[in-house]
């Protein structure tokens, strides 16, 4: 069932989990391309070695996941010019093996969706508690749904038609282009099945708080394109670093200075969040007081991301990376 359907991996220095994506991608697509960016430990030798093309991007230019997505695309065009699917892929990512039949159904029987994706599961939440926030984070509601995440499958000719992903953003490229597909009047769609396992490796608080310095940024530049009505695109997200992040410690300061140290009182708000964010949780009870007591953290590295997205926007600095791996 595969006709027409291609596959866009992206990836550094993946190496183990590399091979395990490409061999999960053995079967099922038309054509499969591994779109490396300056890899040290012999990826692309490992993927040409398994039969896959491979596209070595030129890292003399700034480098983004848009960027690389969309270069996998143009040459996946070239590969195959039948192409009327294509499915993103992170090289840290193993695809189920139903997956690419089952999304490739769904399409053709909803000729109003542009966009499907599935269950993303981590693939070692117990290792570490960042490895289960993330898992967390990926058990999003079933149906219609405002954006993916980096696995999708697409259909070529929507995607080709708003111009692909932004290359210049750093994080969030996919939900800015749904943002777009929609406005065209295309859907997306989250579907009931297993899609990919990840394998975030995040051990250690360091590496957590810069996915989540990375998340305040996405979050300041997709309301910075798209904030306003009626789309308001990441604005809730926004405010809440900055209130939480900011806000609250800085009435905080000013409470002190007049009321000495009954203005730490204000501090409080901070566990009552937290302890409101858990009840409303529908897992374990460990998971509902890890992702409660996480999302209130969250916020202080969330609110230094946006600064950072001001600092680079208003000073002509140019965005870098903000890596966690």
């Amino acid at each position: 069932m595969a006709s027409g359907l291609g596959v866009v991996v992206i990836g550094r220095n993946e190496g183990q989990r590399l091979e395990r994506c490409l061999r999960s991608l053995a079967h099922g697509a038309d054509q499969v391309l591994y779109v490396d960016s300056g890899s040290s430990d012999g990826s692309p030798h490992l993927a040409r070695s398994l039969g896959v093309e491979v596209l070595a991007l030129d890292m003399g230019q700034p480098f983004t996941a848009a960027r690389a997505r969309n270069e996998g695309f143009a040459a996946l065009q070239r590969l195959l010019p039948s192409l009327r699917l294509v499915q993103f892929v992170d090289g840290d990512c193993e695809v189920d093996a139903g997956w690419l039949a089952t999304a490739q159904a769904f399409l053709v029987r909803h000729p109003h969706v542009a966009v499907v994706c599935g269950r993303r599961r981590e693939r070692f939440p117990q290792r570490s508690v960042y490895n289960l926030l993330c898992d967390l984070e990926w058990d999003t509601p079933i149906g219609e749904a405002k954006a993916c995440g980096g696995d999708a499958l697409m259909r070529a000719d929507a995607f080709a038609a708003v111009g692909g992903f932004r290359s210049g953003l750093i994080a969030g490229e996919e939900p800015e282009l749904c943002v777009r597909l929609r406005a065209r009047g295309w859907k997306v769609w989250r579907l009931d099945v297993e899609m990919t396992l990840h394998d975030a490796g995040m051990t250690r608080f360091s590496q957590w708080w810069r996915r989540s310095l990375r998340a305040g940024h996405a979050y300041a530049e997709g309301a910075y394109l798209h904030g306003q009505a009626p789309e308001r695109h990441w604005l809730r997200e926004s405010r809440r670093a900055w209130v939480w992040g900011l806000g609250i410690p800085l009435a905080t300061l000013l409470a002190c200075l007049a009321l000495g140290a009954w203005g730490l009182a204000l501090l409080l708000v901070y566990p009552l969040q937290a302890w409101r964010l858990a009840r409303r949780g529908g897992r374990s009870v460990r998971e509902n007081w890890l992702r409660a007591v996480f999302l209130v953290l969250g916020k202080f590295p969330e609110m230094l991301g946006q600064l950072r997205f001001l600092h680079q926007h208003f000073m002509a600095g140019k965005p870098a990376l903000i890596e966690y791996k």
